[in-house]
């Protein structure tokens, strides 16, 4: 008897069944792939992407770091990982490699969005890696040196509080290199953000009273230190990169503070971390800032274009990349222009967001030779359908405040040098 086509089919399809029978649970087991769990699959990432922030006395709201943290969060971690929203990023992946990318990758996520699904499984406690270890309430480790602000600030409940200059005194009796630094305030809810500056000692007691502006005439030495911004994020800067802060320096603070609707006291602590290499060897770190201060957006514009460039001035290295605008700050480019004319566009942020103000490292310092221009090209949404923005109606200008407006570039450079004796 012929058999047909669709018999031969019948009957394939009953001996696949009776052999995935006879072979039992275990061999529907390998064609069917089990759902990730935490201690296997989901810490590994939280681990190496998140904790940095997702602990106790962190910024992140809450702790990741055990199954009982993450367990009630599942939901929630995919909606945000999905979404690429969090770990926070916003460089174009299509420009450049950046050495402090957190963003995950589209199997992690996958991963990620699985596990939850299934009901978010904790899996064997002996998968489960061991946790990050971080000192706490630092991110760059136990500090070789803590710099203190002499006296303590008062935050009144509500109202503007006009930014404020304070020095700290170093007390330095020689120079030191150092591989990382952390401004880290008291609350951090009351500080919208910090600027430092290197100053020369002028051998007096520092007067630890604020100031309404900063004494120009102490010589800077050396640039800032950093400073804090909304979403900043700590880490040693890259290998072989170190910075001087000069013996009997001083420290001065531009400390913007917010009104939170109770009253807060503030004492903000620098710590730094020691290169622990001979300074002969160490490529010194620098950079600069990149200013426009005479824009003026237009009411209701959606789009508005705000330029700011600088010409370099000798050969170098550009080692990172910080944008800072407001809220009405809508993405930000930077591009090289080559003495030769050709230009290169070295990192791009399509959505700008003000909450999240990254530092962007590159994976490789791109050489910058004397001569060239650095461009910092912004773009601003001053119109309605803008949620963040406090007045659609408004001309906006250069101001300190949030609802004012900004566009500074800053950037980094790095570059060989040996420190005089």
């Amino acid at each position: 008897m012929r058999l047909t086509r669709s018999a031969w089919f019948t009957i394939g399809l009953a001996v696949i069944a009776t052999a995935r029978i006879a072979a039992g649970p275990a061999s529907l087991g390998a064609t069917t792939a089990a759902a990730p769990t935490f201690s296997k699959d989901v810490a590994p990432v939280l681990f190496n992407r998140c904790a940095e922030c997702h602990r106790t006395g962190a910024m992140a709201p809450m702790s990741l770091l055990t199954y009982e943290d993450a367990r009630p969060w599942a939901k929630a971690i995919k909606a945000k990982v999905v979404k690429r929203e969090m770990p926070p990023w916003g460089a174009d992946p299509s420009v450049g490699r950046f050495a402090n990318d957190p963003s995950l990758s589209q199997a992690e996520i996958d991963m990620i969005a699985a596990w939850a699904d299934a009901g978010a499984p904790e899996g064997r406690r002996a998968d489960l890696p061991p946790a990050p270890h971080f000192t706490e309430g630092w991110s760059i480790g136990k500090p070789d040196h803590i710099f203190t602000m002499l006296q303590p600030f008062k935050v009144p409940a509500d109202g503007t509080v006009p930014y404020v200059y304070i020095t700290i005194p170093t007390n330095l009796k020689e120079d030191i290199w150092i591989r990382g630094v952390e401004l880290k305030p008291t609350d951090r809810r009351v500080v919208h953000h910090i600027i430092s500056d290197l100053v020369e000692g002028n051998g007096q007691p520092v007067d630890p009273t604020p100031k309404p502006t900063r004494d120009r005439t102490r010589k800077e030495v050396g640039g800032g230190l950093g400073g804090l911004v909304p979403g900043r994020l700590y880490g040693l800067y890259e290998d072989g990169v170190a910075r001087k802060i000069p013996a009997g320096a001083d420290i001065v603070l531009q400390m913007h503070y917010t009104t939170i609707g109770q009253p807060i006291t503030d004492q903000t602590q620098i710590g730094v971390v020691l290169a622990k290499e001979p300074p002969t060897k160490l490529r010194v770190g620098g950079g600069g800032q990149i200013p426009n201060i005479s824009f003026a957006i237009p009411a209701g514009h959606a789009n508005y274009e705000v330029v700011a460039k600088q010409t370099i001035n000798r050969d170098t290295y550009l080692s990172t990349m910080y944008p800072h605008m407001h809220v009405r700050g809508k993405d930000v480019s930077y591009t090289l222009v080559y003495p030769d004319g050709s230009e290169e566009v070295v990192l791009n942020v399509p959505k700008y967001d003000f909450n999240w103000q990254l530092n962007y490292r590159l994976a490789e310092p791109k050489f910058i030779p004397k001569g060239s221009t650095l461009l910092i090209k912004a773009h601003y949404d001053n119109s309605k359908d803008n949620p963040f923005n406090p007045d659609s109606t408004a001309t906006v200008r250069w101001g300190d405040q949030t609802w004012e407006e900004m566009l500074i570039g800053y950037f980094g450079t790095i570059e060989i040098e040996t420190p005089k004796k």
